[in-house]
């Protein structure tokens, strides 16, 4: 008797230490990798998901696409992976990592200026000697896009079979992420950055806003991948896809997919 005493108090403080630390049996959690431009819109859809789904974590982890890419091919245990481009998802695809996949938001360009950069007020204003501009690296989404752009606006007779080449010559760095590129302008250190719209969201008053002309966009679509039979994983992709999930992402400047209600 006194043996089965002791054995149903360990048996207690083994669950009570169960409860504190987190580790109920019903308590589940779901890593997800998302591009950075993602950042506070899935922040907010996680806050939600979680409030629907008490005994789910959502744990965020943020970066470039590709980086993200690299990490899951490396092994990295992800559940659900979120990219700004098409290409990464399709990488992970190829090497039978993803188990369904869908467009579910969009994006446009836009410039990021520094309010005390006088000499940028145009697109074109870009290719001016010394303009000090800053751009995602070219092995990310954001980096892809902006050069896309450009190139697009070589063949724009307005601008000149040079421009492309002129701004070009003008980035001071290639960062790792469109956030990273941001960042230099609200800091001073670059006057001027390619970035998506829906960045501005979360820009500093710091930072004032060129248009890029509609006939020089280039498509940015977001894709979103299943990559475990975690069924809070597919709960939390259909939650972003939901009218409430499309609503955050509107809030936070992205467009809705092409195609869907």
């Amino acid at each position: 008797m006194k043996q089965r005493v002791l054995t149903a108090a360990g048996f207690a403080v083994i669950a009570l230490s169960l409860l504190h630390c987190g580790g109920s049996p019903n308590h589940h959690t779901i890593t997800v990798f998302a591009a950075a431009s993602l950042t506070e819109a899935f922040e907010d859809l996680a806050e939600a998901f979680q409030a629907q789904h008490p005994n789910v974590t959502v744990r965020l982890s943020f970066s470039g696409s590709t980086v993200l890419r690299t990490q899951v091919l490396e092994g990295a245990p992800a559940d659900v992976f979120v990219s700004a481009s098409p290409d990464e998802v399709a990488t992970l695809d190829a090497a039978g990592l993803v188990i369904e996949a869908e467009t579910f938001a969009e994006n446009t360009l836009v410039i990021a200026v520094h309010k005390g950069a006088s000499s940028v007020i145009s697109f074109a204003d870009l290719a001016k000697r010394g303009v000090r501009l800053v751009l995602a690296a070219e092995t990310v989404p954001a980096g892809r896009y902006a050069r896309q752009s450009l190139a697009l606006a070589a063949t724009n007779d307005a601008l000149g079979s040079e421009f492309a080449a002129q701004v070009l010559a003008n980035v001071r760095s290639n960062e790792a992420n469109v956030r990273a590129a941001l960042a230099k302008v609200e800091l001073g250190e670059a006057e001027a950055a390619i970035v998506y719209t829906s960045d501005l969201e979360s820009a500093s008053n710091n930072v004032r806003s060129i248009a890029i002309p509609e006939q020089l966009q280039t498509p940015v679509e977001y894709r979103i991948a299943l990559l475990s039979n975690n069924q809070f994983a597919r709960s939390f992709i259909a939650f972003t896809t939901s009218p409430l999930g499309k609503a955050t992402l509107q809030k936070h400047g992205f467009k809705r997919a092409r195609g869907t209600p």
